[in-house]
């Protein structure tokens, strides 16, 4: 319905549940969230899985009081339309905020020289952790920390702004294309060991 006043957030929403299939976005003790909030989307059914086998552990720590937690984050509106933020392991939390790297990918992917872009926390004696971005440049014109610095600054919150920037020729993928943040940490703890042997 793209005369719906929301039309543009419901494109950028994965939709609304389907039958058969109960979703909640729910805080840290698994209470239901109003509208808008962000929080942990979990969902329950007969189609959900009753746990993982051999593993009494794992099970109890994702399906709680009947609902799975997908690890996924996100915000429901009023009408039940999800949209997804971030995975809830990939929370950079600065200064006690909490920082989504999509939300600093998708700024610094809205930069003509800018190709790819996958953004994590790092560890930070000062601020618990300091946002750092890996960046693959089109080539095609100049793309440098600075730059991007003054472009990320112009179209948020300046404690979202990556501290550092990492130029890469490409960053790892799995088997789906998908961006294996985990080595990117790996990288970044093998530069700081390396900087204290040093």
């Amino acid at each position: 319905d793209t005369a719906h006043p929301n039309a543009d957030a419901r494109r950028g929403s994965v939709g609304y549940a389907q039958a058969g299939v109960q979703v909640r976005v729910v805080d840290g003790d698994m209470r239901p969230l109003p509208a808008g909030e962000v929080g942990e989307v979990v969902i329950s059914g007969d189609a959900l899985m009753k746990g993982y086998w051999g593993n009494e552990k794992a099970t109890a720590d994702t399906v709680v009081d009947g609902w799975l937690r997908t690890g996924d984050l996100g915000s429901m509106d009023a009408d039940g339309f999800l949209t997804l933020t971030d995975r809830s392991k990939d929370v950079i939390i600065s200064g006690g905020t909490n920082i989504y790297p999509r939300e600093v990918e998708e700024t610094l992917l809205a930069h003509e020289n800018v190709s790819e872009v996958s953004v994590i926390g790092v560890p930070s004696p000062e601020w618990g952790e300091d946002v750092v971005a890996f960046v693959v440049a089109t080539g095609d014109g100049p793309c440098d920390a600075p730059q991007l610095d003054a472009w990320c600054k112009s179209r948020m919150a300046s404690f979202k702004k990556p501290k550092t920037y990492h130029f890469v020729q490409d960053l790892p993928k799995n088997s789906y294309g998908k961006v294996l943040k985990t080595s990117l940490r790996e990288r970044i703890a093998q530069e700081l060991e390396g900087e204290h042997q040093a």
